[in-house]
Formats: structure tokens, sequence, C-alpha cells
């Protein structure tokens, strides 16, 4: 039996949502989902207090009795605890593997830095809301139970990371940020104008030197300006790399939509790998 533990380093879910995904996990007899209480408190923006969701993350992440922790929902927050989280870490951490997209990207890269666990972009329980939500919750649980067909399937020999893309642009400078050179980096963005896109791709590729190439994924829910900027997702990502000196790799199946792969950060193997 595999064992998941989904805590909410952000924001918080519904009853709701994790009786939806408990639902579509009972179709999965391997696998085995304890959604923490944390997942459903709210203090403002977020699920409960920075030391409620602080408290919960390490609960899940030192608890023996798990194989996986799954974050339950983005939205922003876990870079306010994330530091805290991983120097409290002990060893059943190291062999985890650790869930979720987005703003939980801002724990995938502390996580991949330390080298602590597997770190794996993919959707969250939260997703099961988007149109098509079920099939990328179906897509995660798959892949814990030990399919991989809903791997990015652009991964090759070369290792690979998968962040959103204003994510990765915060975690630039900090001590979450991994070293990425010889990495595969590929980016994913929602919710924001072309201009800003753009001044994101300008702070982060200044941060990647020595990559071996970038990818871009889906740019999508782009407010409309009242200018327009004159340039797409991909010319201005082919801009910055090209600036950069960065090999552009073309498109991948990555961001905020149920169609939103999995991307194991390194080299791409099954759960059990």
């Amino acid at each position: 039996m595999t064992r998941i533990a989904i805590c909410a380093p952000s924001r918080s879910i519904t009853a709701e949502d994790a009786a939806r995904v408990t639902a579509l996990a009972a179709d999965y007899p391997g696998l085995e989902l304890e959604f923490h209480p944390q997942c459903f408190l709210e203090h403002g923006h977020f699920a409960g207090t920075d030391q409620q969701r602080l408290e919960a993350l390490i609960e899940c992440a030192n608890d023996p009795g798990f194989d996986a922790v799954w974050f339950a929902r983005g939205g922003y927050g876990s870079n306010r605890i994330a530091e805290d989280a991983i120097a409290r870490f002990d060893s059943a951490a190291e062999g985890k593997v650790f869930l979720g997209y987005s703003d939980g990207g801002y724990l995938l890269a502390g996580l991949y830095a330390h080298k602590i666990g597997r770190p794996v972009h993919c959707s969250m329980p939260a997703d099961v809301r988007r149109d098509g939500g079920e099939a990328a919750v179906r897509r995660v649980l798959a892949f814990v139970a030990g399919d991989n067909a809903g791997l990015e399937p652009g991964l090759d020999h070369r290792p690979t990371v998968a962040f959103n893309l204003i994510t990765l642009a915060m975690l630039c400078g900090t001590p979450l940020m991994p070293e990425l050179a010889g990495h595969v980096v590929l980016v994913e963005e929602v919710s924001e104008h072309d201009y800003a896109v753009d001044r994101l791709f300008f702070h982060v590729t200044a941060h990647l030197g020595g990559i071996a190439g970038l990818r871009l994924g889906q740019v999508s829910d782009v407010p409309v300006n009242e200018v327009e900027f004159g340039q797409s997702a991909e010319e201005i990502a082919r801009y910055w790399c090209a600036r950069h000196a960065i090999s552009y790799l073309g498109r991948a199946d990555i961001g905020h939509d149920a169609d939103n792969t999995i991307v194991p950060f390194g080299l791409a193997r099954s759960f059990a790998g």
C-alpha cells in the first residue's frame, strides 16, 4: 500500500474537493490518501496561519508512515514557510516523493536544492475543480500507482525541472534556488499580461546561465491590455533566450490546465524508481 499525505502549504481546499479526490483514488486500490485537517483551515488568504501550515507540512514530511506528500493547492504562501520547514525535515522526508506545482514550486525547488526526497511537478487535488480536472488528478494517482503515461513526453536523458515562471523568478537569488546548470528548464505562466511575461523572462534568463535549454509550457488566461504588446509568449521566450545564449528547445505541455503533465525533477523515472 502506498500512502499519500496531503497538506496545504499555501491556500486551503474544501471538504468537497477532498471527497471528490478520495472517490477517484478508490479506483487505485494500491493507494491510500489522508488529508491533513489543516487543508481546510482558513486564515485570510492562507490555509491557516504560517505556523499551522508549517507544522502540518513538517508532520506529513517526517511521518515514516507516508510514502509521498501531495500539496493540496497553490495560490501563494509556501515561500513563507519553505526554509523553516526544510530545516526541520528529518530522515523520513528523504525517502518521500513531494508532489505539486505553481506556488508549490518554492518547496520543490528548496527540496531539490537540499537533495531531500524526490520533487515532482504535477497537478494537485484542487485541480479537480478545473474543466477536465478529474483527468488531471487521475494522471497523478496513476503515476503514484506506477503508470508513467502522464509524464511530459519531451523528457530525455538530461535532468529537467519545471516551474511557474513567476515562482522561478522569485526563487532567483534566494536560498531555495537550486543549481540548474546542465538542466532543461520548463516554465509556464497564468493570468499575467504579455508585458509582465516579458519582464519575468528578462529577470529569469539572467539567472539561468549554463542550463541545457528552456522549453515553454502554456501561458494561459492572459489579461487584455489597453495596448497590444506585439509579441507572443513564444516570441518573448525566444527573444530572451537569444539575449542570454540559452537554447530554446520548443514547447512543453505543462501549465495551469487539466492537461498539465508530470515532470520529476532531475532525471525522469517512475514513482518507485
